[in-house]
This record gives structure tokens, C-alpha cells and sequence, in this order.
């Protein structure tokens, strides 16, 4: 299929060309016809199955062929990062289109809140916005939202573990009651759900590669006591020649320890956390998608919402305690077809965890022998760590044992109506 197929105008499709989209994705192929019908869509796809077009697309040519003269779409997103992401990805596609966007979000000075205020009053086509700016604006009461036709809510369940469930049911006392409304989803626990029946009409459901990693990712893992963890991160990066690799830490203070280590090395370096103005913050990630760091260490604040071609190498410094967060930070890396390499350190306490993750992936991840001149880490037991010894290390795990909150089988591509079960 090509996306002349979706009988897109002129301008649009030469803006495809310029950014080099030739097929679409799965998920673009089934749902922007949906969208293009007025039909209510939840959708379940990862970060890097190409989501982002597949709401952008039809949502920008409905705009090209009605040109409203009021914001007429609004897409909420849980963080900058993701806003940013979405923000450049609209004025690539919209570059041959004369369109009016705009993307609010927090971290900014004074004169850039004037700045959103000034557009907003004025009214633009497209608006991008995290839950918590965007309330400032409307709670000033120069937004018009009355006329907005088409609502998106992008990464729900990341919008809702870091609590604004509470700001979007605000926001929604601003809108009117008939618009499409679009959910795009990592994941579909019952709290999703519910929201959906609340908030969509007759809505189409996709379900599109659900929790799996690339095939181009050979992940590996080392098992290591905390102790041992930095010098073989000196070992992982004095052993290869990266351009550009992403290493996740579980706090900011183990984040500048491990910038700090890292530059001691002579390694490019640089690193993210809630320490840094956002200015910084955004200098930092600017740095690294132009190449001029190699390495970017991080939390998981970047772990979605970031899209950097070329990702050679993740490093897990710390296991992700949600085995969709591994999923998401390994995904950085083996974007498009590519292939990449991820590597995560396993202490004793963090087993099993592991051991969740290796069930939800229904993969047994390779652990690598510690390199010549270490001493012998722990064992991989994670049986250990299962209270009543209720554990099968390869297979499924034994129906009395806890299970992961995902266990998936293969990627599988559905689209049905979305019904609540009461």
C-alpha cells in the first residue's frame, strides 16, 4: 500500500516525500482511514511503530480541505520531550501546507508563556500541549475551545501512571461534547478502559505489536553485584566504538555519578535529569541528536517521547522495576529496520525483576560471562526471590506464582469496535 492510497492532497503527500515516507506503518494503514471516516479509534502501538503519523496525517489533511479559522485540534501528551517530538514531525509534514500549530508546555520563561498566550488568543489550527500548561491557560480564560473537532490523547497510560487523570477530566469541562476523540496507548489496563467508555463513541480498537521488542534488538545481559557495575560500564564503552548510545539510570544521583565516571574515561558524554533547567535539558538532547554527544545518560525521562535515529547501544544501568519500561528503553535503539544492541546489569535484588521481564518478552535474555579479571557475580536464582519457590525457569510460570502485569504472545494486528465489559 502506498499513502497515495489514502487519497491525500498534493501538498501533504509532497511533504511525505521530503521527510521520506514511502509505506505506511501498520498502524498508519489501519487507522487513518478510520480517522479520515470521523470514526473514535483507541489504539494500542508502541513508541517507533509510526503512531505519531498515523494520527497527524489524516487529522492534517481534514484541516487542509475545512480550513477552520479556530484551534480545531488538540493533542495532550504527558511530557515536553513527546510534545517537542510530535511538534517536529508536524512541521515536516506540514511544510508545503499553510497551517497554524502551536505546542504549550512547561519549563519555559515568562516571555514564552506570553508567547502562548498571544497565539492561543489569537487562535491556532493544531495545538500540542501537556495536561498541566494547558489548564493555566484555560483557567485564564482567553482560550476558545468551542469549536474543537478533533481531541488526541497520545501515551494515556504514561499520562496516567504519572497522575494527571485528574487534569484531563478538567480539561475536558472546556470541550465540547461532540468532537472525534483519538486514544493511542502503549498499553490497556482496566483504568484505560474505563476511560475510554466515558470519553469515546462507538470507538474502533487496533491493537498493533503488542510489548514485544525489535527483532533487530540482540539483547544481552551482565549479572553483577552494585559494587562491579561501573567498572564494567568502563569495560562496555572502552570496548567499542559507539557514536551514539543511551544508558538509563534509576536516580539523578546515579546519573551524574555515572556522567562523571564516564568523562573521567574521556568519553563524549552528557546527561539528563530533573536537576537541569529545561533549558539545559533541551540543549543536552539537542547535542545528542546532531552527534555532538556520543553517549546520553538519563532516567526514564527520556525513555519515551524521544525518537533519535542511528541508537546504537542501550545500557540499563539499574533494571526498570515495569517490564513495559524495559520494552521502551530497549526500543530506542534497532528503530526502523535497523539492528542495536542492549545490555542491562543485574544485581541480586533486581532478579527478579528481571525474571518478569523475560516472561512478558517470553524471551530468556543472554547473560554474558564477566569480562577476564573480574570477580564472579551472583548467580541468576530469581527463584529465590519468588515467595513459596512457585517457579519454572523456562515455560510458562507455574499458576501459583506471581505473574508480570503483561504476558503477551506474538505481535498480532486486530482492529474490532471497542465494547466495555461490565
Amino acid at each position: 500500500m502506498s499513502f497515495e492510497q489514502f487519497g491525500f492532497s498534493p501538498q501533504l503527500l509532497e511533504g511525505l516525500d521530503a521527510m521520506n515516507f514511502k509505506v505506511p506503518t501498520p498502524i498508519q494503514e489501519q487507522a487513518i482511514p478510520e480517522i479520515m471516516a470521523g470514526r473514535d479509534l483507541i489504539a494500542s502501538a508502541q513508541t517507533g511503530t509510526g503512531k505519531t503519523a498515523a494520527f497527524l496525517l489524516p487529522i492534517l489533511e481534514k484541516t487542509l480541505r475545512d480550513k477552520p479559522s479556530h484551534i480545531d485540534t488538540l493533542i495532550i501528551v504527558p511530557t515536553r520531550e513527546l510534545g517537542q517530538q510530535i511538534d517536529q514531525q508536524l512541521g515536516g509534514f506540514s511544510y508545503f501546507i499553510d497551517i497554524s500549530s502551536m505546542a504549550v508546555y512547561g519549563g519555559g520563561d515568562g516571555i514564552g508563556f506570553e508567547q502562548q498566550k498571544k497565539a492561543l488568543t489569537q487562535g491556532v489550527e493544531i495545538l500540542i500541549a501537556t495536561p498541566g500548561k494547558l489548564l493555566s491557560h484555560l483557567n485564564m480564560g482567553y482560550v476558545d475551545m468551542k469549536h474543537l473537532r478533533h481531541l488526541v490523547l497520545d501515551e494515556v497510560d504514561r499520562m496516567l501512571d504519572m497522575g494527571f487523570i485528574d487534569d484531563i477530566q478538567r480539561i475536558l469541562n472546556y470541550l465540547p461534547a461532540y468532537k472525534q476523540t483519538l486514544f493511542f496507548s502503549a498499553t490497556m489496563p482496566p483504568k484505560i478502559r474505563q476511560l475510554a467508555v466515558k470519553l469515546l463513541k462507538n470507538p474502533v480498537q487496533i491493537n498493533i505489536s503488542i510489548s514485544k521488542p525489535a527483532e533487530g534488538i540482540n539483547q544481552s545481559a551482565y549479572l553483577v553485584y552494585d559494587t562491579q557495575k561501573l567498572n564494567l560500564l568502563r569495560h562496555i564503552f572502552s570496548d567499542v566504538n559507539l557514536k551514539s548510545a543511551i544508558l538509563f539510570a534509576g536516580t539523578k544521583q546515579k546519573v551524574k555519578e555515572i556522567e562523571r565516571e564516564l568523562k573521567r574515561l574521556g568519553l563524549n558524554v552528557g546527561a539528563i535529569h530533573s536537576d537541569l533547567e529545561q533549558h539545559q535539558r533541551d540543549e543536552v538532547l539537542l547535542s545528542f541528536r546532531n552527534r555532538n554527544l556520543t553517549i546520553l545518560v538519563a532516567t526514564d525521562v527520556v525513555s519515551r517521547g524521544i525518537d533519535v535515529a542511528g541508537i546504537e547501544l542501550v545500557v540499563n544501568y539499574d533494571v526498570p522495576a515495569d517490564p513495559e519500561d524495559y520494552v521502551h528503553r530497549i526500543g530506542r535503539t534497532a528503530r526502523a529496520e535497523t539492528l542495536g544492541l542492549a545490555i542491562t546489569l543485574i544485581n541480586d535484588l533486581d532478579q527478579r525483576k528481571f525474571w518478569r521481564i523475560e516472561q512478558m518478552i517470553d524471551k530468556e535474555v543472554t547473560k554474558n560471562p564477566l569480562p577476564a579479571g573480574f570477580e564472579k557475580g551472583p548467580d541468576y536464582t530469581p527463584e529465590k526471590r519468588i515467595v513459596g519457590g512457585n517457579f519454572k525457569k523456562k515455560g510458562k510460570p507455574h499458576s501459583n506464582s506471581p505473574k508480570p502485569k503483561h504476558v503477551n504472545s506474538a505481535p498480532v494486528e486486530v482492529k474490532r469496535p471497542f465494547k466495555h465489559k461490565s
